[in-house]
């Protein structure tokens, strides 16, 4: 575990100081974007999840990028547009620079080019342990922003929090080129017309999970557009005193991580996680959207929290295992292309709801798509079934190693040159480890 931290830590440490530019001004942005020139709350809700429009459209393309040219390289690339974005969001002065800056740091689309760096460094076995442990600072780091976010904006201004995410972004560069290892070289027998977008779709499993990164990032804006809002309209709360609600509800949060992973994966029960997380989102937007206790809204906000963090262990391993092996940084490109789509399309509708229907309207959108989720859910198959087997790399492994995909129930195999195995993917409901090893003698 300690080697697997070491590997794996100076990657989760660059994509969470990246979320923690996005994540430090969740808390605040809506009240501050109302309130600048130009402004209303379509508009508001847009500046929320505006950066997500870049990310959907340059996701896929920084997937197959990072493919061709390395991982390296294609998250460099991004840290610097980001860093553009955040200084114009910093000296925005109305709503169409703000949404300017916000569109430029969306287009640097590195978040699924991190999560495959993860997963070529991991094997199989480790992956869900290896996402854990990127989950889990991504979680850390939301709280601190959580926290320090609306003290930061109510002391300084929110411009301050964009100058600070620019200077993060910058000591990520540095993390990148000082701390994070080569991946391993990996080699395929798939032909080169195979490696096609078109291919990723073809697994009902990934566009199942596809749909679920759109609806789990969708209500994720939708929530950071309302919960400001009615903590100062309704609750008459100033931003300074917002950590109230947020750290309790972000420390629940993050407590419900740890048995989602382990009832996720180790206990194969990833559906069931997926149907309680949606319950729990549900049940949120419920209380926050018609109640008049600041008790009650408080516990929906935590409510929220708990649901929206039992997804986070298990939304990239479950695309990883689902995904083959050279269509890796693509998969995951595409799932996180439908997240950020969530997460504009969370803010567009979210705002336009409430700016023509209140808290009460932007509920019962929540509840309707929760229903659809839950329906969705239940068509996917269980990720855990499907296994791995690992083959000592030798001459006469390589040479069957063709042959084995012709076998049903095979669902990936690859050679891994750096540790000297051939990995095999396969389905525990049609074969076995033992059947795979004794192909190869």
């Amino acid at each position: 575990m300690v080697k697997l931290a070491k590997k794996v830590m100076p990657l989760s440490l660059i994509i969470a100081l990246r979320f923690f530019g996005l994540f430090i001004v969740l808390s605040v942005l809506s009240q501050y974007a109302l309130g600048l020139k130009y402004s209303n709350a379509t508009l508001a809700g847009i500046a929320v999840g505006g950066y997500a429009l870049t990310q959907a459209f340059l996701q896929t393309p920084f997937g197959l990028l990072s493919d061709k040219i390395g991982r390296k390289k294609t998250i460099l690339i991004g840290l610097l547009i980001f860093i553009s974005g955040s200084i114009v969001c910093a000296i925005s002065d109305n709503i169409y620079i703000l949404l300017l800056g916000r569109f430029l740091q969306g287009a640097g689309a590195i978040g699924s080019v991190i999560t495959a760096m993860i997963a070529d460094l991991a094997s199989e076995e480790e992956r869900a342990h290896a996402m854990a442990i990127m989950g889990m600072v991504i979680a850390m780091t939301f709280a601190v922003a959580m926290i320090a976010g609306p003290l930061m904006a109510g002391y300084l201004g929110v411009p301050s929090l964009f100058w600070l995410t620019a200077t993060l972004a910058a000591i990520a560069l540095l993390i990148l080129f000082s701390s994070v290892p080569e991946p391993p070289k990996i080699v395929h027998t798939y032909e080169e017309e195979e490696v096609k977008i078109k291919h990723v779709f073809r697994d009902k499993d990934l566009v199942r999970m596809y749909i679920t990164f759109l609806f789990h990032s969708s209500t994720m804006t939708i929530a950071f557009f309302i919960i400001p809002v009615l903590l100062k309209t309704k609750f008459h709360m100033p931003p300074t005193e917002f950590w109230k609600v947020y750290l309790p509800a972000v420390l629940f949060g993050v407590a419900a991580m740890g048995p989602a992973a382990v009832f996720g994966e180790k206990y194969a029960k990833g559906k069931e996680v997926f149907l309680l997380s949606v319950g729990f989102i549900m049940a949120s937007f419920l209380l926050m959207g018609f109640t008049s206790s600041f008790t009650l809204f408080a516990v929906g906000a935590t409510f929220f929290f708990i649901g929206f963090n039992m997804f986070e262990p298990l939304l990239q391993s479950f695309v990883a295992r689902f995904a083959k092996v050279h269509q890796k940084g693509t998969a995951l490109g595409v799932a996180n292309t439908f997240a950020y789509i969530g997460i504009f399309l969370g803010g567009a509708i979210g705002g336009y709801t409430y700016q023509h229907f209140k808290e009460g309207g932007v509920a019962l959108l929540v509840v309707a798509i929760s229903f659809f989720w839950i329906w969705w859910i239940m068509g996917m198959r269980n990720p855990g079934l499907r296994q791995t087997a690992y083959i000592e790399l030798n001459d006469h492994t390589k040479e069957k190693l063709h042959d084995i995909k012709k076998i049903d129930g095979i669902a990936d195999q690859y050679i891994n040159e750096t540790e000297g195995i051939i990995v095999i993917k396969y389905d525990a409901t049609k074969l076995n480890e033992e059947f795979i090893k004794n192909f190869f003698r």
